[in-house]
C-alpha cells in the first residue's frame, strides 16, 4: 500500500495514493495510451505481468484476499502498460469490496466486544459507521446483538472524490482507493464544486419535483432507490431509473449512480462523510 498521497488528473488517468486508476467510461484506457507511447516495451511488460496476474487469481480462489490484493496493486504499479490493466483494476476493486463486506480481519479492522447496554445503533455511533455496514460485515440477520459478541469494526474513514470531467466517483478509506464508479453529473456545469458532507440518507426516497410528488418505487421516480444528501440544499448522490445516462453530464446538478452502486455506498457511508467535487 502506498504511503504517500497524490492526485493527477487528465482525460485518461487518475492516480491516487500512488495507484493508477483507469477510468473506463472515457473509452480509451491508460493502457492503450501507454502502448502507443512505448510500443517497444509493451510486449515485455505484458509477459512479465502474466505470472503475477495468475498468482493473484490463484490466491483469490483460495480466499487469501489480502495477499491477492497486494499482488494486484503491485501489477498496477509495476506494469501500467499491461494489455489487460483495466481488467486488473476491476479485479482489485471487486476484491476490495469483498474484503470490506466480509468478516476478514485486516489492518483496517478491529474487534469490539458487546457489553451490557449496547445496541447496534450505539456501536455504530461510537465507531462512526452504519448499522447496515455492521450487520453486513458481521453476518447479522437482525438488529439484536448479545453480550459478549465480538463485532468486526472497520476503522478507516470513508470519503468520496468526484471528478466531473471524468464522470467518475472514487470511494476511499483513509488514503486507500477502494473502488471507482461511473456516474452522471450536472449538465451546463450545474454540479457544485467544493468540499461537502453527507447530512441525510433516505431509502426509497420520495421525489418532490415541481408540481408533483412522485412516490418511492414509481417508474417515474428519478431518484432511484437511495438518496445521500449534501450540506447544500437540493444536491446529493442518488440512484436512477435511466441507466443509459451514466457517464454523461445530464442531471440537474446531482450526482447520479446505478441503483446497485448507490445502495452499496449507502450501506458504507455514515452521515458526516466527506465529499470532494472537482471540475
Amino acid at each position: 500500500m502506498a504511503q504517500h498521497r497524490s492526485v493527477v488528473l487528465n482525460k485518461r488517468l487518475i492516480v491516487i495514493s500512488g495507484i493508477a486508476i483507469v477510468v473506463v467510461s472515457i473509452g480509451v484506457g491508460f493502457a492503450a495510451h501507454r502502448r502507443a507511447a512505448l510500443p517497444s516495451t509493451t510486449g515485455e511488460s505484458s509477459i512479465q505481468a502474466e505470472q503475477p496476474v495468475d498468482e493473484a487469481a490463484d490466491l483469490e480462489s483460495k480466499n487469501e484476499f489480502l495477499q491477492a490484493r497486494e499482488v494486484y496493486q503491485k501489477i498496477l504499479n509495476d506494469h501500467p502498460d499491461y494489455k489487460d490493466i483495466e481488467k486488473v483494476q476491476k479485479q482489485l476493486e471487486d476484491l476490495n469490496m469483498r474484503i470490506l463486506f466480509s468478516a476478514l480481519e485486516t489492518p483496517q479492522t478491529t474487534l469490539y466486544e458487546v457489553v451490557a447496554g449496547d445496541s447496534l445503533k450505539k456501536v455504530a455511533k461510537q465507531f462512526n459507521t452504519t448499522i447496515d455496514f455492521l450487520k453486513k460485515s458481521n453476518g447479522l440477520a437482525s438488529d439484536t446483538i448479545r453480550i459478549g459478541r465480538r463485532l468486526r469494526i472497520w476503522k478507516g474513514v470513508f470519503s468520496i472524490f468526484i471528478d466531473k470531467s471524468q464522470n467518475s466517483l472514487i470511494l476511499k478509506s483513509d488514503n486507500e482507493v477502494l473502488k471507482v464508479y461511473r456516474v452522471a453529473t450536472g449538465k451546463n456545469n450545474s454540479t457544485p464544486v467544493g468540499n461537502f458532507k453527507i447530512v441525510d440518507k433516505l431509502e426509497n426516497p420520495t421525489w418532490f419535483k415541481s408540481g408533483a410528488i412522485v412516490p418511492p418505487n414509481s417508474p417515474e421516480n428519478a431518484l432511484g432507490t437511495r438518496w445521500l444528501g449534501f450540506d447544500i440544499p437540493g444536491y446529493g448522490i442518488h440512484g436512477t431509473i435511466d441507466s443509459q445516462s451514466i457517464g454523461q453530464q445530464t442531471t440537474e446538478g446531482c450526482v447520479r449512480m446505478l441503483n446497485e452502486d448507490v445502495e452499496g455506498l449507502y450501506t458504507i457511508l455514515p452521515v458526516g462523510a466527506q465529499v470532494t467535487i472537482t471540475d
